[in-house]
């Protein structure tokens, strides 16, 4: 793999960071595993403003070029209450992955699982627990991106996001 650098996203980097998780929805778009992603749907502007803001996301960079981004907070779907998660710990003991993505042209070259890699040493770092995550079912390439990282599938629960409605997503760990 090439080299990734990882960083916190600046205010500045907004408009890339938008364009990135537009361009993404539009290359997955006709791909048989997509990530359910609607542009101003899900990642919100917003949502995206506002974990910059809060230095929640995280920009990958290979030679200057973003190539993969992710939020990384102690927010989760209400769904997650009904898991039988494997270990118990309380929400400020949690971090969970939003919106990892990875550009189409850079695929294959094992940057999601560098990018899950970070947010474990984020959670490490933080004292945290457990890092959490969901995958639409059926995404099998992030699928096999976490589980090779380590993580643990959990459960298949139904939960509902504005961009799937209420949809089947299988629910991972990564205990700390």
């Amino acid at each position: 793999m090439d080299r990734l650098d990882i960083r916190a996203a600046a205010e500045g980097d907004y408009p890339a960071v938008r364009a990135f998780y537009y361009d993404l929805t539009d290359e997955m778009a006709d791909t048989p595993f997509r990530p359910g992603w609607e542009k101003d749907v899900y990642p919100t502007q917003d949502f995206l403003r506002d974990a910059i803001r809060r230095g929640e996301l995280y920009l990958g960079l290979l030679a200057g070029e973003l190539a993969a981004c992710m939020v990384v907070n102690g927010q989760y779907n209400e769904g997650y209450r009904a898991a039988a998660w494997g270990t118990q710990a309380a929400d400020e003991a949690l971090l969970v992955i939003h919106a990892l993505g990875v550009r189409m042209a850079f695929a294959g070259r094992g940057l999601a699982k560098a990018m899950a890699r970070y947010a474990l040493a984020l959670a490490r770092g933080q004292g945290k627990k457990a890092v959490r995550l969901d995958v639409l079912g059926g995404n099998l390439p992030a699928e096999r991106a976490y589980t090779a990282v380590g993580f643990r599938y959990v459960d298949t629960l139904t939960m509902f996001y504005e961009d799937t409605g209420w949809t089947d997503y299988k629910l991972f760990e990564y205990p700390l």
